[in-house]
């Protein structure tokens, strides 16, 4: 493909442009995912000469940029995606939300996993109690969720799926604009972008992290006190995880 076709291809040129500012969902727009699958190999050309890699998901309906593999690079192109660390408690709450949305593919139904504010919150209790100020105080601990919810979020495998359906099972939780009960019943959707950046190794590892993680807490360093794992972004976006898990900001 010659440099002077790839210039004058207005649809090339937003396929590109979109996917160097975060990671493209076929559910955002029919007309750029067509172009994107249409024409992938020169996607592929044109990012590749800036030093990246496209990855396409048509199952789940995503596509992103990462870094190429270190084998491949050419050390002079500058690296696009800076290597960035996340805190432990930010990677724990990936690994539950990857595990969970394991376990919800698992049952079937819904392609689309959304959690509640107090099941986030859930979800966490068993480990952020191991912090005696949040275990004192339920405030405290849900500040602390919240938090690490807003950091998801702009890491981009989180995203506001706003109040229950009034008519829905969770309609009594909702209740009143500003009322207590209105936040605890906000609701999330995890991204499934999520399983590309937390992956199997990661989770048969699980386990062992988790005991890792409580064992800290025990001694007095407290969730994220200080423990961080590895962090390598990819284009504008991102990817998570630890021992030698890339991840990826999303946003």
């Amino acid at each position: 493909m010659s440099t002077t076709r790839t210039a004058r291809d207005p649809e090339l040129s937003v396929v590109v442009t979109s996917l160097l500012k975060g990671v493209v969902y076929r559910e955002s727009g029919e007309a750029l995912w067509r172009d994107l699958l249409a024409r992938e190999a020169q996607v592929r050309d044109a990012v590749a000469m800036l030093g990246l890699q496209v990855v396409v998901d048509e199952g789940d309906g995503y596509a992103y940029l990462r870094s190429q593999p270190e084998h491949e690079r050419d050390e002079r192109v500058p690296r696009l995606i800076p290597r960035r660390e996340l805190p432990f408690d930010v990677s724990l709450l990936l690994a539950l939300l990857r595990k969970r949305l394991a376990q919800a593919d698992s049952e079937g139904g819904e392609t689309r996993l959304v959690l509640t504010r107090s099941e986030i919150v859930d979800l966490l209790r068993v480990f952020l109690t191991q912090d005696a100020g949040a275990a004192a105080n339920e405030a405290r601990l849900v500040d602390r969720v919240d938090a690490l919810v807003r950091r998801v979020v702009e890491l981009g495998f989180l995203r506001p799926a706003g109040r229950p359906d009034p008519d829905g099972p969770d309609a009594a939780a909702a209740g009143d604009p500003g009322d207590p009960a209105d936040a605890e019943a906000r609701r999330y959707e995890v991204r499934r972008i999520l399983k590309a950046f937390v992956d199997a190794q990661w989770l048969a590892d699980f386990d062992a992290r988790l005991a890792q993680y409580l064992e800290l807490a025990a001694d007095g360093g407290g969730p994220g006190a200080g423990t961080r794992t590895g962090v390598a972004g990819a284009g504008t976006g991102l990817a998570t995880g630890t021992a030698g898990t890339t991840t990826r900001t999303v946003a």
